[in-house]
């Protein structure tokens, strides 16, 4: 089965939907309430990643299962610098990006690596501790913190990401299969 596609974009729109469509997809197979639940949690942090990596989102979301193993899609097109594509790799089963295999796909990934520009930081024209003497300078970093990366790895078997130019495909997979003893 494969649900809706939904867009999704940077003022959320399309978030609740996504969660809703992993609901259905759930119920459709009869899983487990606390299954619901992981499936739709699972949707919830990969639109919450991407978008704290990235910034700004217009992406692709939707769902594919055959039986009780499903398969959480979400394209989108973006500008990554070298640290934002590391963020997003780094959330990655394999840590590398998936649209590298062969010779031609490593040698396009390490070419665009290369030219992937170096990250921006206005707030460091300004010294440390004049900004801290500032009036209304917020204190608390806008560093992410990697919460919806750990989320997906600790409830996910697998995540794919694939970087092509501006292009990322992120695939998160999760069975619930029920498993007998004799595994």
């Amino acid at each position: 089965m494969k649900t809706d596609k939904i867009l999704i974009d940077n003022r959320e729109a399309g978030y609740v939907d996504a969660v809703r469509e992993a609901r259905r997809a759930a119920v459709y197979r009869n899983l487990k309430k606390e299954e619901v639940l992981q499936l739709q949690l699972l949707t919830e942090e990969m639109l919450s990643m991407i978008h704290s990596v990235t910034g700004e989102v217009q992406a692709t979301f939707w769902i594919e299962n055959e039986g009780k193993d499903y398969e959480l899609h979400l394209t989108t097109n973006t500008v990554l610098d070298q640290n934002k594509r590391a963020e997003l790799l780094s959330a990655a089963t394999s840590r590398q990006n998936e649209a590298a295999k062969g010779f031609l796909g490593w040698l396009r990934d390490k070419f665009e690596q290369g030219m992937a520009a170096e990250p921006q930081h206005p707030e460091n024209d300004i010294p440390e501790d004049v900004l801290f003497d500032m009036a209304n300078h917020e204190i608390a970093s806008n560093e992410w913190d990697g919460y919806e990366r750990s989320t997906l790895r600790r409830l996910a078997d697998n995540i794919k990401i694939s970087i092509i130019g501006h292009q990322v495909k992120m695939i998160v997979s999760k069975s619930f299969a029920r498993k007998t003893k004799e595994d």
